[in-house]
């Protein structure tokens, strides 16, 4: 009871403890927000003053690759210096409240951030200048080991780290908008690290499945029935929202894609029908027909349960 003693008249109702738990808690919260915002936002100004303030003045790297590396941070850094300035003067719900308003930027930094991560990874591999900038710059005691590689996902994380803050603060009407972005975020980053898996399974660069707009939705092993009575041949499939890639796997003792797919085909979904054929029994399986404009696929799997579920992920994605 002790600790209700800075509210007076709470001890012995039960409504009034409530309270009185609520308000402590909100107080934690906001003296923790309050630490980890102002180191959140001591590693955004790394960025914005070593490395997006210098490359901007000096003219190293041309406006479009900088924004295709950067995208809004710097419009972030604002909201959170905005954020802090709150909180540090007591102030949690309306500065949660502002800061709702621009989530948007957040929104469409994830949407960049698998862009921005393959734009450094070019820059490094081949601008010497740039490389040479960034390892100094990362070797400042300032960084303390960080990478740029290491600061630029900090803005998605910083916001999955609001979310509770966000309800503890009494900003109901703003909830329901953070969660929705925090989602959308969440799917935008996990779609750009499928895609890029995928890309990285793929043999050569001739099949390009990174496409601003596309979403993996699927893969697996499916037999694929040849139309003049051949060998029936194991394929690895990858499902996208747009396009379905059939593929083969490289010779096993190839020194360097053993572990990769040949593409073999690219077929197009917006002019697909899928029809499904089964077997006598469920043990048995059963086939999928995929009819495009100028070739058709039968394809065959033991398994009814998954042949099902290729069969009902095809008809989502056509749709």
């Amino acid at each position: 009871m002790e600790a209700l003693s800075r509210f007076p008249g709470v001890e012995g109702n039960p409504v009034e403890e409530q309270r009185a738990r609520w308000e402590r808690k909100r107080g934690r919260t906001a003296k923790e927000l309050v630490e980890t915002e102002q180191k959140y936002l001591e590693q955004l100004e790394l960025v914005a003053t070593y490395f997006v303030a210098i490359l901007k003045a000096k003219g190293t790297l041309q406006p479009a690759v900088r924004e295709a590396i950067f995208g809004p941070l710097e419009s972030i850094r604002c909201a959170s210096q905005t954020l802090l300035l709150h909180l540090e003067r007591g102030h949690l719900g309306p500065g949660l409240e502002g800061f709702c308003q621009q989530l948007a930027l957040y929104g469409h930094y994830a949407e960049n951030v698998e862009q921005a991560r393959r734009t450094l990874q070019d820059l490094v591999r081949k601008n010497k200048s740039f490389c040479r900038f960034k390892k100094l710059q990362e070797s400042r005691h300032e960084f303390q080991g960080l990478r740029l590689e290491d600061l630029l996902p900090l803005p998605l994380q910083r916001l999955h780290q609001l979310r509770m803050p966000m309800l503890i603060s009494g900003a109901v009407e703003s909830i329901s908008e953070v969660s929705q972005w925090v989602q959308n975020t969440t799917r935008h980053h996990e779609n750009s690290l499928q895609m890029v898996r995928v890309q990285k399974l793929l043999k050569g660069q001739k099949t390009k499945v990174l496409t601003p707009g596309r979403w993996y939705i699927r893969e697996g092993w499916i037999m694929v029935v040849p139309p003049k009575g051949e060998e029936v041949k194991r394929k690895m499939f990858f499902l996208f929202s747009d396009i379905l890639v059939v593929t083969k796997p490289c010779h096993p003792l190839h020194p360097l894609n053993s572990h990769k797919f040949a593409c073999q085909a690219v077929y197009p979904l917006d002019q697909c029908v899928v029809g499904k054929v089964f077997g006598h029994t469920e043990s048995q399986g059963g086939l999928l027909s995929l009819s495009f404009p100028h070739k058709t696929l039968l394809l065959m799997s033991s398994h009814l349960e998954d042949l099902n579920n290729w069969h009902q992920s095809l008809t989502a994605a056509i749709r």
